[in-house]
């Protein structure tokens, strides 16, 4: 069987568990965790119930994170990198729907819902603050849902934290609406160029958004790319598959830059819902500075 044979079997493969993936969980799946509850169910859009994976910590939410997946992949691809975010005391969602393009209409409907209300399985409500994330195309997700939320109700959105996101139509001008022009932070976490995240192609939509943030007085940092033997599914880790190595044709995830990944953005994601800035994750503090050292990573710029 040829390479390209099986990748096209590879890929057939995934959309079928994807389908079979959102029939599964029209029942209610809980698993209690050390830092909280992951439930997987349903939330209702527009009169259509997505498959959606709820991280609850055990204690009061601290915010409110959107974390979606990536083209082809599912929430489960992304689950202990969003259980990160929970263990740190962020109340977490995720959808596993297509995300061919970014699903921008899903996006500005989801915006809409998350305004009017939505509860979560525990019947808490989410926390005022929200930052929007997400992997690959759903990085372009992130910024069409946060571009919506900057218009429709400012006060809610904290920023964003995207995971070498890939950009479709629209992506520069979303990520400046949500930054407010540079005024509301946008953090990234790329990886090295490759097919799959069209050899970086969300690079110029950063470096806008690093350009706009640098005129309105702030200090103009939109985040990191990881450079030594960096994945495009390095913020899947032990949650990749096959597809996604073969694919992107970089191997398996390094444990040392899921590592980087998942402490940058959950203490990215907490400094954005707090107001807070931990020195150590940015230019200049020990965490950063230490990963340039060891040529680790770059900053973008």
């Amino acid at each position: 069987m040829s390479p390209s044979t099986a990748l096209r079997h590879l890929v057939t493969l995934v959309a079928t568990t994807f389908a079979l993936a959102g029939a599964a969980q029209a029942d209610e799946v809980v698993l209690q965790e050390a830092g909280g509850t992951v439930v997987s169910t349903t939330l209702q859009i527009d009169g259509v119930d997505y498959p959606a994976d709820w991280y609850l910590p055990s204690g009061p939410a601290l915010g409110f994170a959107v974390v979606e997946h990536g083209f082809t992949r599912q929430c489960a691809n992304q689950r202990e990198t969003t259980r990160e975010l929970m263990n740190r005391g962020l109340m977490a969602l995720c959808l596993t729907v297509p995300m061919a393009g970014g699903n921008p209409a899903l996006a500005d409907a989801l915006a809409e819902r998350l305004v009017s209300g939505v509860l979560a399985p525990d019947g808490r409500t989410p926390p005022e603050r929200i930052v929007v994330g997400g992997h690959s195309a759903g990085g372009h997700f992130a910024s069409r849902l946060g571009a919506k939320l900057a218009t429709i109700a400012p006060q809610r959105l904290a920023g964003a934290v995207l995971f070498d996101p890939v950009a479709a139509t629209g992506f520069a001008d979303q990520l400046s609406t949500l930054s407010a022009a540079g005024l509301r932070p946008v953090l990234a976490i790329t990886s090295n160029p490759s097919g799959c995240n069209a050899n970086n192609n969300a690079d110029p939509g950063l470096r806008r958004v690093r350009s706009e943030a640098l005129a309105a007085g702030r200090d103009g940092f939109v985040g990191v790319q990881l450079i030594d033997r960096s994945t495009h599914v390095d913020s899947e880790g032990n949650d990749t598959n096959l597809l996604g190595t073969v694919a992107c044709r970089q191997g398996w995830p390094r444990a040392f830059n899921v590592t980087y990944l998942r402490t940058l953005a959950a203490a990215w994601a907490l400094d954005l819902v707090s107001g807070t800035r931990s020195a150590e994750f940015y230019p200049g503090g020990s965490y950063v500075e230490g990963m340039l050292a060891l040529q680790d990573a770059r900053l973008i710029d």
